[in-house]
């Protein structure tokens, strides 16, 4: 495992993030015992990254973390988040400066920690004021009870101005984002990467397995995922197949592998779940491969996304002849838009 920066910030983080969604909890989760096993895995290999939020296992997922980390709190990055709720409650959701005090404080009591390393608005909400999140951010930061803070499933226009008004009034900015991203599903290629890169920060990767679609294999559960795909999900799916079946890896280990080598943000880090120890494992060892140019054109090429208007009209011969005095070929401009792989 490898380790870098997080953004616009001094944090070192490993190069793989492990989701603890279903962690510590009977049924539909992981039993604590299993989920214990998995985070020591993952620490073994050299992992310090732990992905949670209040609403995964209504807090359990939260509570197995803080379970794991209490013998050696400073070594990991507890990455939590808050918004959503389970109940019908009106004020125990959104993105209030209400409801974030309260998650912060129900989530070091959970996690056994004084501290909060990176802590997440988890997804946009519309209503609550700009400026009202970001000061609550501040705030947050100043008392010590959250390192650093970044934003997930937020639009990418309100994260730029997110971080102006930060930047402007002094306040903690978002120094990452956390996005949905996988070879079949590429859309923040359009604003969110570019701005991510642009803004200097870390881009975190969700279903970076497309919800599974992109594990390959065969059964009940694959058939499903099949034929629910949409055609581009499918296409993507049998040419990560096809190449893993060419380098004799599997779909999961070339899906990891090739989003990693994209190239569109300079360094995404993908959250990697598991719900045994072999399948962290064989996960981890995405980290061993390195995919040739050949099948990286063949995979840019099925997932690749229109990236729409001004995109593709900006990027286009005509206009950038007009906007280079006809020196577009000569011009070595490195914030143009560029939809060649770039690995």
């Amino acid at each position: 495992m490898r380790y870098g920066l997080f953004g616009r910030s001094g944090l070192r983080v490993s190069e793989l993030c492990l989701g603890t969604m279903n962690f510590g909890f009977e049924g539909w989760g992981i039993e604590p015992a299993a989920s214990y096993a998995i985070m020591e895995t993952y620490a073994a290999a050299g992992g310090n990254f732990l992905d949670t939020a209040h609403i995964y296992g209504d807090g359990q997922s939260e509570r197995a973390v803080g379970e794991f980390i209490r013998a050696d709190r400073d070594h990991f990055v507890v990455a939590t988040k808050y918004t959503p709720s389970l109940g019908t409650d009106i004020l125990k959701a959104g993105n209030s400066r209400r409801t974030m005090i309260r998650s912060v404080e129900d989530s070091l009591k959970r996690l056994g920690t004084d501290y909060i390393d990176l802590f997440y608005i988890h997804m946009w909400d519309f209503t609550t004021p700009l400026d009202e999140i970001m000061r609550g951010f501040d705030d947050l930061v100043s008392s010590g009870k959250v390192v650093y803070v970044a934003a997930s499933d937020v639009p990418a226009w309100q994260i730029s101005r997110a971080n102006m008004l930060a930047d402007m009034r002094g306040w903690a900015p978002f120094i990452g984002i956390q996005v949905e991203y996988s070879l079949a599903r590429r859309t923040p290629e359009r604003d969110l990467l570019p701005m991510a890169a642009e803004l200097d920060l870390g881009v975190v990767a969700w279903a970076p397995l497309a919800g599974g679609a992109l594990v390959g294999g065969s059964g009940p559960r694959n058939a499903l995922r099949a034929a629910n795909a949409s055609p581009q999900v499918q296409a993507v799916a049998t040419v990560v197949s096809q190449i893993a079946e060419m380098t004799g890896h599997s779909a999961s280990q070339v899906a990891l592998a090739g989003l990693r080598q994209l190239g569109h943000h300079p360094r995404v880090l993908p959250i990697v779940g598991a719900s045994s120890v072999d399948q962290l494992r064989s996960n981890l060892a995405c980290l061993e491969i390195t995919l040739d140019r050949e099948h990286m054109a063949a995979i840019d090429q099925a997932g690749r996304v229109d990236l729409g208007f001004p995109h593709e009209f900006l990027a286009s011969p005509s206009i950038l002849k007009l906007t280079t005095g006809d020196n577009a070929d000569r011009f070595d401009n490195h914030r143009a838009p560029n939809r060649a792989p770039r690995w």
